[in-house]
């Protein structure tokens, strides 16, 4: 949420105080994270890093399978 290379605070604001129905005090007593997640940020799954690849890949490798792209 950055507007012009920092945050967007009316649009942040907006959903706070009406989105949200927060008091201004309890809006400005949010740390950012928090506001982010009550908003739903974060609440889909994380991306697939190289560990949890590394992890599937060795839990079910391509054995006996041929390893050409024909």
């Amino acid at each position: 949420m950055s507007h012009g290379g920092g945050l967007d605070w009316p649009a942040l604001m907006r959903a706070g105080l009406q989105g949200l129905k927060l008091a201004p005090d309890q809006f400005w007593a949010l740390s950012p994270a928090e506001l982010q997640l009550m908003l739903g940020a974060g609440s889909g799954r994380a991306p697939l890093l190289r560990d949890g690849l590394e992890a599937l890949m060795n839990a079910y490798p391509d054995a006996g399978k041929d390893t050409t792209d024909e």
